[in-house]
């Protein structure tokens, strides 16, 4: 009944934006960030397409898991900062890496997105009777809809993307859960892109169809807008409940996984959830010192950067976990 990984892999922009570097645009410092987040510093694509970083993460998945990627039978993408509206990114992948066999789609889960994305995979091979492996590619620029003027939460931010090729294995462990909270989805949005039908009726262009904050014009329209604390609220609940509820589906205690990987958003949500779990911070693969907050990219470039300094090894029974805009929110248990 379960997954197991094959390979992963992981790319991230050149450009390196440290805390100091904020100095030049906004009243800050490196202290009064690190304290808060936990974050250093965070890579910046400086004009590379979104595609362009999932496709060198898949390559390099592929390559560690060995495979023909004429034999991947399914290519899933979690960006939530695609280059285009269509074709969706995961037809871009297939086109870059020869996966030519495999079904494409996108899914958007926000931050939780690439726990959702294996689940997914995992449902897809299991089922599937031919299907062979699953490439799962996170990909993202947060820098494309960050509101560089927020002080608040442009420090929190930054770009990347990796990836993992799985099979499925009837004899692996494996158990997830997966939910959302849609009355919180204004607490963490970014509009699309402007209205412009010549039918538009400017009565039903200025009605308020939601909840959500409109109040940023400009180049600053597009941008997230997020409200610190109930997503803090949310996380530090989120996380540990999907993650109880995904090991009491198998009998597993939490005490007995070797690794957590959670979303890596804020060191302080990181320490307040596993508190919550009731679970040492040595168990936690923590990155966000060196990547900030990478969106659906950020638990897959933490697995793969523990998986190649060994960190995580094989055999090790590990839970991915992450909470995201929607609000939503999911993990999974395995083995690596």
């Amino acid at each position: 009944m379960g997954l197991h990984i094959l390979g992963t892999g992981s790319y991230m922009p050149e450009k390196i934006l440290t805390n100091d570097d904020y100095k030049e645009f906004i009243e800050t410092n490196d202290e009064w960030i690190r304290t808060r987040t936990g974050i250093s510093s965070r890579h910046i694509a400086t004009g590379e397409p979104t595609w362009y970083m999932g496709a060198q993460a898949a390559r390099s998945a592929i390559e560690a898991a060995g495979i023909d990627p004429a034999d991947i039978s399914l290519v899933i993408d979690t960006s939530v900062t695609h280059d285009y509206a269509t074709p969706s990114t995961s037809c871009i992948i297939q086109r870059e890496t020869g996966a030519v066999n495999a079904a494409c789609f996108d899914l958007n889960a926000a931050c939780a997105g690439f726990v959702y994305a294996m689940d997914m995979a995992h449902r897809f091979l299991k089922t599937e009777e031919t299907a062979k492996y699953a490439l799962v590619v996170a990909n993202e620029q947060l820098s494309k809809i960050t509101n560089y003027e927020d002080r608040s939460s442009c420090i929190l931010f930054g770009d990347g993307s990796a990836a993992a090729v799985v099979e499925y294995d009837a004899n692996a462990l494996y158990s997830s859960h997966l939910g959302a909270d849609g009355t919180g989805a204004k607490h963490l949005f970014a509009k699309h892109t402007e209205y412009n039908s010549p039918f538009a009726e400017e009565s039903k262009l200025k009605k308020k169809w939601h909840d959500f904050e409109e109040d940023l014009q400009g180049r600053f329209a597009h941008c997230m807008k997020q409200d610190g604390k109930e997503v803090y609220r949310f996380a530090t609940q989120a996380m540990p409940k999907a993650a109880k509820a995904a090991a009491e589906k198998i009998g597993l205690a939490l005490s007995s996984l070797d690794k957590i990987i959670p979303h890596q958003a804020n060191i302080r949500i990181i320490e307040t959830a596993m508190k919550n779990m009731k679970l040492s911070m040595e168990k936690a693969v923590v990155n966000i010192k060196n990547h900030g907050n990478t969106s659906s990219a950020s638990i897959p470039i933490a697995l793969d950067e523990a998986v190649r300094s060994g960190e995580i090894k094989r055999g090790d029974k590990i839970c991915l976990v992450g909470f995201g805009a929607g609000l939503t929110y999911a993990a999974a248990i395995l083995e690596y």
